[in-house]
Order: structure tokens, then C-alpha cells, then sequence
């Protein structure tokens, strides 16, 4: 028969924890997405072609409806690219975005554009075209171009922990979307705060690739079972709001938030403790080179 985690940080654990166990911040490992509210005045910038041709005949509508979608192409995909940019300006270790979108909606922008000045000449339509595509290209800039991994670390092993922490994003945006469906407050505080516990332990894990195959089960199986509960519960609590569902709920997420972040310690205490190998080992050829150290040092 299956038994309830009753370790020291469980809410009925044997006493021995803090009382106000230090938690991570709400939003930690997250940063604001920046250039998202211009990426969304783009699409008021094609708006008044909707307008602007009402009344003037049936082609003049449909190139300036074409013009519009190209536009509103353009800023979605510019949308999408700066949250790509963001996510991997936030790890440590990532691979670079499969798709350029930011440049891709600076090639659908100036399309657009260009199909809205057709009307005076070709050639100015393919100028205005081009202009618009280099200004957002300078406004928003490009995608990142290339992999980023840890100093010291090859690249088969990065790609192998980009690999493992991609699938884990994907467990908890799942659960991000299933919890968003109760409408509960309190439910999505918890949630966001045990997904800031895993991404501190992401980040712990991109840091030193070698803790990746102690790892894998958190980044895996735990976090697919969190994120199946998740969905199972959002589905039980949206026809009921049962409280002892929610409250069974959250006692997961508690038990689950517990054993990431003795996981994280753990592994932060193996690497410290590596590198007090390092240093000792290094002292020891210092001074057989003849080089004497400072005790302090």
C-alpha cells in the first residue's frame, strides 16, 4: 500500500523543519519579457488597413486585407521570437531558437508594407518594403544565432542537458495551462512557486552537465507526474472545487517542491565539494613547484 511522504519537510512531517521553510521567490528564474508590448503595437500599426479601403472596389479591399495579414504575420512571428529570445537568454545552457522568427516577421512586415505603397509604384513599394524590414530589424534585432553552454563543458553534453531541461519547459508549461483552467488563485500561486523550485534546480543541473544522469529523474518522471496530477485535478476541481481535492492538491506539490530542493543541495553540496578537490589538488603541485601560499588563500 502506497504511504503518504512523512519526511522532515512534509506538513506532516515529524517536526524537525523550520517552521517558515525559506521558499523561492514567485517568479524566480523568470525575467520580464521585454519588447513583447512593442512586438503588439505592430499589429495597430497594419489596423487601419482595414479601413483605409472600404468602399474603393473589390481588389483595392483584398490587397489591402492581404497587406494587413502580412503584417499581422509579421508581429506574431516577432511576438514568438522575443519569447524564444527570452527563454534562452534565461538558461544557462540552450540551444539557439530552430526557427529565426524575429527575422522571419521582419521579412513578413516589409511584405506588408510593401503591398500597402504598391499603389504608387512598384519600385516605392519595394523600397518602403525594405525600409520597414531593416528598421525592425534594428528595433527588435535578430535571434540568437547560436548554442550557449557552459565554459569547459562539450558540446555532445550541453546538447544532452538542453535536451532533458526543453522536455521538462514543456511538464510545466502543460501545467501552467491546466492549472490556468480552475481559475484559482491560490492553485496558481503554488504552482508557480513549486515551477521556480524546479527551475532553480535546471539551472543547478546546466551549470554542471555531469549532474544530469542523477538528475534525469526529477527533470523526467517526477516532473511527467506532476504534470498528469496537474491535469487530473484541474479536470476534478472545475466540477466540483472540491477543498479536499485541492488541499490533497497542493500537499503533492509540497512533497514534490521538498524533495527538488533537498535534490538541489545535494548536488550543490557535490560540486562544492568537487571543487575543494581542485583546490586542494592544485595547492599540492603549487608547492612542489616551490611556490609557498598563503594559508588565507
Amino acid at each position: 500500500m502506497a504511504q503518504k511522504y512523512g519526511g522532515q519537510f512534509s506538513p506532516e512531517g515529524n517536526g524537525r523543519a523550520p517552521l517558515n521553510k525559506p521558499k523561492a521567490p514567485r517568479f524566480a528564474g523568470k525575467k520580464p519579457a521585454i519588447g513583447r508590448t512593442r512586438a503588439n503595437f505592430l499589429f495597430l500599426a497594419g489596423a487601419p488597413l482595414l479601413f483605409a479601403s472600404i468602399g474603393d472596389g473589390a481588389t483595392d479591399m483584398a490587397v489591402a486585407l492581404g497587406a494587413f495579414a502580412f503584417i499581422a504575420l509579421g508581429a506574431w512571428l516577432t511576438r514568438e521570437g522575443i519569447d524564444a529570445q527570452n527563454a534562452y537568454e534565461a538558461r544557462t545552457v540552450a540551444r539557439r531558437p530552430a526557427i529565426p522568427r524575429k527575422i522571419f516577421g521582419a521579412i513578413a512586415l516589409g511584405l506588408g508594407v510593401a503591398t500597402a505603397t504598391f499603389d504608387t509604384s512598384v519600385m516605392d513599394g519595394v523600397l518602403y518594403g525594405v525600409i520597414a524590414s531593416v528598421l525592425h530589424l534594428i528595433a527588435f534585432g535578430l535571434d540568437p544565432m547560436r548554442d550557449k553552454s557552459v565554459e569547459g563543458v562539450d558540446t555532445f553534453q550541453a546538447d544532452r542537458v538542453a535536451r532533458a531541461v526543453d522536455e521538462a519547459e514543456r511538464h510545466l508549461r502543460a501545467m501552467s495551462d491546466a492549472i490556468a483552467t480552475t481559475s484559482d488563485r491560490d492553485v496558481t500561486t503554488r504552482v508557480e512557486q513549486f515551477q521556480a523550485t524546479a527551475r532553480s534546480f535546471f539551472r543547478t543541473v546546466e551549470n554542471d552537465p555531469r549532474d544530469l544522469t542523477s538528475a534525469r529523474r526529477y527533470l523526467g518522471v517526477y516532473l511527467l507526474g506532476a504534470k498528469d496530477a496537474t491535469i487530473k485535478f484541474s479536470k476534478l476541481y472545475a466540477q466540483g472545487r472540491d477543498p479536499s481535492a485541492k488541499a490533497d492538491y497542493t500537499s503533492l506539490l509540497d512533497d514534490l517542491e521538498a524533495n527538488f530542493t533537498a535534490k538541489n543541495q545535494a548536488l550543490l553540496s557535490d560540486n562544492r565539494t568537487d571543487l575543494d578537490i581542485e583546490i586542494d589538488v592544485l595547492r599540492d603541485r603549487l608547492q612542489r613547484e616551490g611556490i609557498r601560499l598563503n594559508e588565507g588563500e
